[in-house]
């Protein structure tokens, strides 16, 4: 696969503690979305980086989940996934996925026999999916609203 990918297991507790602080400190300056320019520090020396307001979002992004124990892998968006990849993803079967490639519903391309989804596509149906599926628990939420089932709006 050519494509630059990183993964971070789940931390240590104490990592988690860690980039629980780290956001608190970073939650005000990556709300102002303006690059920001840090200090690293190893052993004597002090050296200042810019980072991108993308980056400090991202970076927002990671810590949080870190902070909730939870591992990140991080793709660029123009990546080409391999179907066990994509199945991964979506935590679905390789069989189901390749039903939905087969039918149209998500856009793949053949390199010899092997199919290639770009992420892109890939989190797009993810969107739609999350939305048909909020719209299907809402409906059936105000379904049993009218119907008197004991579920309450909140």
């Amino acid at each position: 696969m050519n494509m630059l990918a990183h993964r971070q297991m789940p931390p240590t507790p104490q990592d988690a503690a860690i980039a629980r602080l780290s956001g608190q400190v970073l939650a005000g300056y990556a709300r102002q979305k303006r690059p920001l320019t840090l200090r690293v520090r190893d052993a004597e020396q002090e050296k200042p980086i810019e980072l991108p307001a993308g980056a400090v979002s991202l970076l927002m992004d990671i810590l949080d989940a870190m902070a909730a124990g939870r591992g990140v892998t991080i793709i660029p968006e123009d990546a080409e996934l391999t179907t066990v990849q994509a199945a991964d993803m979506l935590n679905v079967s390789r069989t189901f996925l390749i039903n939905l490639l087969d039918t149209g519903v998500i856009p793949h391309r053949k390199v010899g026999t092997h199919r290639r989804i770009r992420m892109e596509d890939l989190m797009a149906y993810k969107a739609r999916d999350d939305r048909d599926r909020e719209t299907v628990l809402d409906e059936l939420a105000r379904e049993a609203q009218e119907q008197d089932m004991g579920y309450r709006h909140a």
